[in-house]
């Protein structure tokens, strides 16, 4: 038969979690106070013998042209609104009544 953890199980395993998940904070802040990097000695810099540069021939050049001329955009006139026939409001019209329905026993407060 499986058991299960009720309430008070779970929460002892949870406070035990905390517990020591806590813990490692301190030891771990501990370790960033102390200067742990090694020294690092700084080698001399080699010499680097300067190489002339080099020369690239000129870019060539893009012709401009002259910006075309549009023909003019042709005028389109306004258009009349249409005028649409006139629609008749229909009268609302009433919902049928129909038998009335019985009570249900059931539906009643029972004493």
């Amino acid at each position: 038969m499986a058991s299960h953890l009720n309430s008070s199980n779970l929460f002892a395993l949870l406070l035990t979690a905390l517990l020591f998940i806590s813990g490692n904070g301190v030891a771990g802040s501990r370790q960033l106070l102390e200067k742990t990097e090694p020294e690092i000695p700084e080698f001399p810099k080699p010499n680097i013998p300067e190489f002339p540069k080099p020369e690239f021939p000129p870019l060539p050049t893009i012709p401009t042209f002259s910006k075309p001329e549009l023909p003019p955009f042709p005028f389109i006139p306004n258009l009349p609104k249409p005028e649409f026939p006139f629609v008749p409001h229909a009268p609302a019209l009433q919902k049928p009544e129909g038998p009335k329905q019985p009570e249900s026993p059931h539906s009643a407060s029972s004493p």
